[in-house]
Protein backbone atom coordinates (compact mmCIF):
# COMPACT_ATOMS: atom_id res chain seq x y z
CA UNK A 1 0.00 0.00 0.00
CA UNK A 2 1.44 2.93 -0.88
CA UNK A 3 0.55 6.43 1.69
CA UNK A 4 0.55 9.68 0.01
CA UNK A 5 1.26 12.24 2.33
CA UNK A 6 0.30 15.44 2.13
CA UNK A 7 2.77 18.43 3.60
CA UNK A 8 0.53 20.92 5.95
CA UNK A 9 1.98 24.64 4.94
CA UNK A 10 1.07 27.71 7.45
CA UNK A 11 -0.36 30.79 5.27
CA UNK A 12 -1.26 34.02 6.80
CA UNK A 13 -5.18 34.28 7.11
CA UNK A 14 -7.07 35.57 3.89
CA UNK A 15 -9.14 38.32 4.24
CA UNK A 16 -12.52 37.01 2.19
CA UNK A 17 -13.60 38.30 -0.37
CA UNK A 18 -14.26 41.50 0.17
CA UNK A 19 -10.43 42.07 1.51
CA UNK A 20 -11.24 43.23 5.28
CA UNK A 21 -9.19 42.08 8.40
CA UNK A 22 -10.89 39.75 11.11
CA UNK A 23 -11.78 41.87 14.31
CA UNK A 24 -9.15 40.36 16.07
CA UNK A 25 -6.41 41.83 14.29
CA UNK A 26 -7.79 45.14 13.47
CA UNK A 27 -6.18 47.92 15.13
CA UNK A 28 -7.39 50.47 12.88
CA UNK A 29 -8.57 53.64 15.42
CA UNK A 30 -7.02 52.55 18.61
CA UNK A 31 -5.24 55.99 18.90
CA UNK A 32 -8.51 57.86 18.39
CA UNK A 33 -10.41 55.84 21.25
CA UNK A 34 -7.30 56.16 23.47
CA UNK A 35 -7.39 59.55 23.24
CA UNK A 36 -11.04 60.41 23.71
CA UNK A 37 -10.28 58.21 26.72
CA UNK A 38 -7.69 60.40 27.83
CA UNK A 39 -7.85 63.39 26.86
CA UNK A 40 -11.09 64.63 29.00
CA UNK A 41 -8.62 63.55 32.43
CA UNK A 42 -5.88 65.55 31.10
CA UNK A 43 -7.61 68.21 30.13
CA UNK A 44 -9.46 68.50 33.38
CA UNK A 45 -6.28 68.47 35.25
CA UNK A 46 -4.52 70.89 32.98
CA UNK A 47 -7.40 73.34 33.55
CA UNK A 48 -7.28 72.80 37.65
CA UNK A 49 -3.68 73.18 37.74
CA UNK A 50 -4.84 76.46 36.05
CA UNK A 51 -7.55 77.11 38.44
CA UNK A 52 -5.38 76.34 41.78
CA UNK A 53 -2.66 78.85 40.74
CA UNK A 54 -5.08 81.69 39.58
CA UNK A 55 -6.52 80.96 43.34
CA UNK A 56 -2.81 80.70 44.77
CA UNK A 57 -1.86 84.01 43.62
CA UNK A 58 -5.46 85.44 44.05
CA UNK A 59 -4.47 84.78 47.66
CA UNK A 60 -1.40 86.19 48.10
CA UNK A 61 -2.22 89.58 46.47
CA UNK A 62 -5.14 89.89 48.75
CA UNK A 63 -2.98 88.98 51.65
CA UNK A 64 -0.56 91.53 50.63
CA UNK A 65 -3.48 94.77 50.03
CA UNK A 66 -5.30 93.71 53.32
CA UNK A 67 -1.91 94.13 54.96
CA UNK A 68 -0.99 97.29 53.44
CA UNK A 69 -4.54 98.86 53.48
CA UNK A 70 -4.59 97.88 57.49
CA UNK A 71 -1.62 99.69 57.96
CA UNK A 72 -2.87 102.54 56.26
CA UNK A 73 -6.29 102.76 58.26
CA UNK A 74 -3.98 103.00 61.41
CA UNK A 75 -3.06 106.32 60.76
CA UNK A 76 -4.51 109.47 62.84
CA UNK A 77 -5.61 110.21 58.96
CA UNK A 78 -7.42 106.91 58.03
CA UNK A 79 -9.52 106.97 55.10
CA UNK A 80 -10.72 103.21 55.47
CA UNK A 81 -13.07 103.68 52.01
CA UNK A 82 -9.80 104.45 50.40
CA UNK A 83 -8.19 101.89 51.85
CA UNK A 84 -10.74 99.07 50.98
CA UNK A 85 -11.01 100.46 46.74
CA UNK A 86 -7.32 99.96 47.15
CA UNK A 87 -7.80 96.45 47.64
CA UNK A 88 -10.58 95.76 44.99
CA UNK A 89 -8.04 97.66 42.30
CA UNK A 90 -5.57 94.98 43.37
CA UNK A 91 -7.98 92.36 42.97
CA UNK A 92 -10.11 92.98 40.59
CA UNK A 93 -7.38 91.87 37.76
CA UNK A 94 -7.01 88.58 39.02
CA UNK A 95 -11.10 87.99 39.40
CA UNK A 96 -13.14 89.91 37.04
CA UNK A 97 -16.79 90.27 38.88
CA UNK A 98 -16.01 89.65 42.12
CA UNK A 99 -17.85 90.73 44.38
CA UNK A 100 -16.52 91.97 47.94
CA UNK A 101 -16.75 92.75 51.58
CA UNK A 102 -14.88 94.32 54.27
CA UNK A 103 -15.30 94.62 58.13
CA UNK A 104 -13.46 96.57 60.83
CA UNK A 105 -13.75 95.53 64.42
CA UNK A 106 -11.55 97.54 67.42
CA UNK A 107 -10.54 96.47 71.23
CA UNK A 108 -9.20 98.31 73.91
CA UNK A 109 -5.94 95.68 73.77
CA UNK A 110 -4.95 92.59 71.61
CA UNK A 111 -6.47 90.54 74.61
CA UNK A 112 -10.08 91.70 74.51
CA UNK A 113 -10.09 90.43 70.76
CA UNK A 114 -12.90 87.77 71.17
CA UNK A 115 -13.42 88.46 74.61
CA UNK A 116 -16.89 88.39 75.69
CA UNK A 117 -17.93 91.25 78.60
CA UNK A 118 -18.08 90.45 82.38
CA UNK A 119 -20.62 89.09 83.75
CA UNK A 120 -21.60 87.19 86.57
CA UNK A 121 -22.41 83.44 85.34
CA UNK A 122 -24.27 82.23 88.13
CA UNK A 123 -25.65 79.20 86.13
CA UNK A 124 -22.24 78.47 84.53
CA UNK A 125 -23.92 78.15 81.38
CA UNK A 126 -21.43 80.50 79.27
CA UNK A 127 -23.72 82.92 78.61
CA UNK A 128 -25.24 85.88 80.51
CA UNK A 129 -29.32 84.93 80.91
CA UNK A 130 -31.38 84.64 84.38
CA UNK A 131 -31.33 88.19 85.29
CA UNK A 132 -27.43 87.69 85.34
CA UNK A 133 -25.64 91.15 86.10
CA UNK A 134 -23.06 92.49 83.18
CA UNK A 135 -20.83 95.44 82.81
CA UNK A 136 -21.51 97.30 79.76
CA UNK A 137 -17.83 98.01 78.81
CA UNK A 138 -18.14 98.88 75.13
CA UNK A 139 -21.36 101.01 76.22
CA UNK A 140 -23.71 99.72 73.83
CA UNK A 141 -26.39 98.91 76.26
CA UNK A 142 -26.25 95.31 76.12
CA UNK A 143 -24.09 92.35 77.02
CA UNK A 144 -22.35 91.08 73.74
CA UNK A 145 -19.96 87.63 73.40
CA UNK A 146 -17.44 89.93 72.04
CA UNK A 147 -16.85 92.94 73.22
CA UNK A 148 -15.48 94.39 70.19
CA UNK A 149 -16.76 97.86 68.41
CA UNK A 150 -17.67 98.18 64.91
CA UNK A 151 -15.72 100.62 62.94
CA UNK A 152 -12.13 101.70 62.51
CA UNK A 153 -11.68 102.48 66.82
CA UNK A 154 -9.87 105.42 67.68
CA UNK A 155 -6.43 106.12 68.93
CA UNK A 156 -4.17 103.21 69.79
CA UNK A 157 -7.39 100.61 69.50
CA UNK A 158 -6.67 97.65 68.09
CA UNK A 159 -8.45 97.11 64.80
CA UNK A 160 -9.36 93.64 63.43
CA UNK A 161 -9.81 94.09 59.88
CA UNK A 162 -11.53 91.43 57.49
CA UNK A 163 -11.63 91.57 53.63
CA UNK A 164 -13.63 88.76 51.77
CA UNK A 165 -13.21 88.03 47.91
CA UNK A 166 -16.22 86.47 46.13
CA UNK A 167 -16.08 85.34 42.70
CA UNK A 168 -16.04 83.06 40.01
CA UNK A 169 -13.54 80.19 38.37
CA UNK A 170 -12.25 81.69 35.38
CA UNK A 171 -10.77 77.97 34.61
CA UNK A 172 -13.92 75.99 35.13
CA UNK A 173 -13.07 72.62 36.33
CA UNK A 174 -15.20 70.21 33.94
CA UNK A 175 -17.85 67.89 35.73
CA UNK A 176 -17.43 69.21 38.93
CA UNK A 177 -20.54 70.94 40.49
CA UNK A 178 -21.68 74.56 39.99
CA UNK A 179 -20.80 75.12 43.40
CA UNK A 180 -17.46 74.17 43.07
CA UNK A 181 -17.08 76.96 40.73
CA UNK A 182 -18.14 79.98 43.03
CA UNK A 183 -15.30 80.69 46.05
CA UNK A 184 -14.69 83.18 48.53
CA UNK A 185 -11.06 83.93 50.23
CA UNK A 186 -10.86 85.92 53.02
CA UNK A 187 -7.71 87.57 54.08
CA UNK A 188 -7.29 89.26 58.13
CA UNK A 189 -5.07 91.58 58.96
CA UNK A 190 -4.45 93.45 63.10
CA UNK A 191 -3.12 96.54 63.39
CA UNK A 192 -2.96 98.68 66.59
CA UNK A 193 -3.54 101.99 65.75
CA UNK A 194 -1.21 104.80 66.52
CA UNK A 195 -1.24 106.90 69.44
CA UNK A 196 -2.45 110.05 67.90
CA UNK A 197 -4.28 111.03 71.07
CA UNK A 198 -5.65 109.09 74.68
CA UNK A 199 -7.04 106.06 74.55
CA UNK A 200 -10.69 105.86 75.16
CA UNK A 201 -11.34 103.49 78.15
CA UNK A 202 -14.01 100.78 78.52
CA UNK A 203 -17.37 101.82 80.29
CA UNK A 204 -17.97 100.66 83.56
CA UNK A 205 -22.02 100.87 83.18
CA UNK A 206 -24.00 97.76 84.98
CA UNK A 207 -26.49 96.07 83.78
CA UNK A 208 -28.96 92.76 83.50
CA UNK A 209 -29.23 90.04 81.23
CA UNK A 210 -33.53 89.73 81.14
CA UNK A 211 -33.50 86.92 78.60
Amino acid sequence: MIRRWRSISRTPATHGASGKKPLAVDNRGVSAIEFTLVAPVFLSLVIGIFDLGQMAYGISILNGAVEKAARDSALESANTEAADNMVKSQIDPIFPGATYQSTRTSYYDFLDIGRAEKWNDANDDGTCNDNEAYVDENSNGQWDADIGVDGNGGASDVVVYRFTVTYKTVFAVPFMPESWHTRSLTSTAIRKNQPFALQDNYGSNSGVCTS
